[in-house]
């Protein structure tokens, strides 16, 4: 079976600026990364806002964290806002990341030029939503990173291995 590589004509919808509700729909574990500062273990956080593309589709944003509530951590910062209180000692020695999944929020989302071009929207606060909002659901057709079939085909053996195409 071939497998086609082909270019991409899709343009990529940012989310718009400015202070949306969500929810949390995905937590990816990274794994091991290197880093200016060397190796650090990395997760992103990904949400699905209120606002809709033009297809209908939420927009979806994500902000990459390194896996360490340290007192001095982005994710330990941006989860006591989101939470609106401080993490107990208890909770510090290992909080479940996943717990997160399902839960709503408000993001501040701002505009950001790429180095090479493009326009990225980039969380820069979490809080809390309001009393008596009601919450939004994590939409029905979208799949955790973890539960997505990654796993590429069996590789094909090829008889005419000396005739190299290109």
């Amino acid at each position: 079976m071939p497998i086609i590589a082909k270019g991409s004509s899709k343009q990529f919808e940012p989310c718009p600026e400015g202070v949306h509700q969500a929810v949390c729909c995905d937590v990816i574990d990274l794994g091991e990364i290197e880093t200016m500062y060397g190796p650090k273990w990395k997760i992103d956080i990904r949400w699905q806002v209120s606002e809709t593309m033009a297809d209908g589709q939420p927009y979806l944003v994500n902000k990459r964290y390194t896996k360490s509530l340290n007192e001095k951590a982005t994710l330990r910062h941006d989860l006591e806002a989101w939470r609106g209180r401080a993490f107990t000692e208890a909770e510090l020695a290992g909080f479940d990341i996943e717990v997160l999944i399902g839960v709503n929020c408000l993001l501040n989302v701002q505009h950001k030029q790429g180095s090479k071009g493009g326009t990225f929207a980039n969380v820069v606060s979490i809080m809390p939503i309001t009393k008596g909002m009601t919450k939004l659901k994590v939409a029905d057709d979208y799949i955790r990173h973890q539960d997505r079939n990654t796993t590429p085909e069996p590789e094909q053996t090829r008889d005419d291995d000396d005739a190299i195409p290109f």
